[in-house]
C-alpha cells in the first residue's frame, strides 16, 4: 500500500505520510455542523479555513441573521470564506490555494461539482444526518419524524456530485424519542456526528487513494427529504391523530404546524400548535377538526382516526401558552370547527 504521497505548498513539492495530520477544509453554514467543527478545531489535524454560505439578503436595516460556525472560526482566527456559488471558478480558484487534503462538509447548503470535490487530495466527506439512501435531501430529521420512524442515525459518504449518493464510510444510529421534536433531534445527532466523522478520518488516513472504499448506496432503496416550506405545516385534520402529532413534532421549530380556529360567527384565529398527545385510537362520530372538548384544560380534537389532545398552543400574535391558559380567555366550545385555511373550506 502506498504509504506516501507528494503534494504541491507554496511552489514547492512536499512528501507526506498517510498517517500525518490532514489538512481540511471545513464546509458547513448549518448548526449541525459546528460539534464536527470544534472537534477539527481541537484535533491535531489543520483547518486553514471555513467555507460558509453568504447571508441571505434582508430588504429591512435589521441585522443579518447570526452564523454560529462563521462566529465560532473567527474565535478562533479560522479564515472565512463566504462565495456565492461554490462551483465557480473563483470559489475554486480559493480552495485550490488552500491545498486541502479534504473536504469536510456539513449542513453546507450547495452541491459541490467534480471539480470542486477534485481540489482536495482525499475529495470530499459529507455528514448526513440519516441512515442513508434513506431521506435523501435538505430536512432528513424532519421527515423522518413526520412519517412515524422509531430509529434514524447519521451517515457520512465519500462524496459524488450526487446528492447524498456516495459510498457511505461511516452510519452511526440512534432511537428517536417517543415524544421527541425535531429541535431535540438534530443537536443529539450532530453530537452523534462528530464520532462518524473522526472514524471516517481514520478510513481516509489508511487509504490508498484507489481502491474501493466505504459501503455503496442502493439506490432502489432511496427515499427524500425535501426542503420545507412554510406550507407544509398546515394541519389537515382528516388525518390520523398520530399521524398529525409527528407532524407536530417533526416542524419545530419551523415551519410549525398550524390550524385555524373558526369560532361561530368570528374571524378565523391562527393556532400554531405546539405540543399535543395522542388522546384516542377511535374514531369520533364527529368530522374531522371538530372540538369535542373544551373545558379546564382538555382540548381534544377529532382527527380522521383517533382525537388529538392539544396540549401547548400559540394564537396568532401571543405567546406560547397551556389549553388551560387560553381556554380561560378564549370561548372555544364543542363543535367549533379547526380548518386547514383561514376561510370556510
Amino acid at each position: 500500500m502506498q504509504r506516501s504521497w507528494n503534494v504541491s505548498r507554496n511552489g514547492k513539492t512536499v512528501t507526506r505520510r498517510l498517517d500525518e495530520p490532514m489538512r481540511i477544509v471545513m464546509m458547513g453554514t448549518g448548526p449541525f455542523a459546528l460539534p464536527t467543527f470544534h472537534w477539527l478545531l481541537q484535533s491535531d489535524h489543520t483547518v486553514p479555513a471555513l467555507v460558509t454560505r453568504p447571508p441571505k439578503p434582508t430588504r429591512s436595516r435589521s441585522k443579518p441573521v447570526s452564523n454560529p460556525i462563521q462566529e465560532a472560526a473567527e474565535r478562533a482566527g479560522v479564515d472565512v470564506h463566504m462565495p456565492k456559488t461554490i462551483n465557480s471558478p473563483e470559489a475554486m480558484e480559493i480552495v485550490a490555494a488552500l491545498a486541502p487534503d479534504l473536504l469536510v462538509v456539513c449542513d453546507y447548503g450547495q452541491i459541490l461539482s467534480s471539480e470542486a470535490l477534485g481540489l482536495a487530495r482525499l475529495g470530499g466527506i459529507n455528514l448526513h444526518a440519516s441512515m442513508l439512501p434513506a431521506y435523501r435531501g435538505a430536512a432528513p430529521i424532519n421527515w423522518a419524524i413526520y412519517e412515524g420512524c422509531q430509529e434514524t442515525g447519521v451517515s457520512v459518504i465519500h462524496m459524488t456530485p450526487k446528492l447524498d449518493g456516495g459510498p457511505v464510510l461511516v452510519a452511526n444510529s440512534t432511537p428517536i424519542g417517543r415524544e421527541e421534536n425535531a429541535g431535540q433531534l438534530e443537536p443529539r445527532l450532530a453530537e452523534l456526528g462528530v464520532h462518524a466523522v473522526v472514524e471516517s478520518l481514520r478510513m481516509l488516513s489508511q487509504w490508498d487513494g484507489e481502491s474501493v472504499i466505504g459501503k455503496a448506496q442502493d439506490p432502489r432503496q432511496a427515499t427524500r427529504a425535501p426542503r420545507l416550506s412554510k406550507s407544509d405545516g398546515a394541519v389537515d385534520w382528516s388525518r390520523t391523530a398520530i399521524q398529525i402529532g409527528q407532524q407536530v413534532r417533526a416542524f419545530q421549530p419551523w415551519p410549525g404546524s398550524y390550524t385555524f380556529w373558526r369560532p361561530h360567527q368570528s374571524q378565523p384565529v391562527r393556532w400554531a400548535l405546539e405540543r399535543t398527545i395522542v388522546e384516542s385510537s377511535e374514531t369520533s362520530t364527529e368530522p374531522p377538526g371538530s372540538v369535542l372538548l373544551a373545558r379546564q384544560d382538555d382540548l381534544i380534537v377529532a382527527t380522521g382516526d383517533g382525537c388529538l389532545r392539544l396540549v401547548e398552543l400559540r394564537p396568532a400574535g401571543k405567546r406560547v401558552m397551556t389549553a388551560a391558559e387560553y381556554l380561560r380567555g378564549a370561548t372555544v366550545k364543542p363543535g367549533d370547527m379547526l380548518s386547514i385555511h383561514d376561510g370556510h373550506q
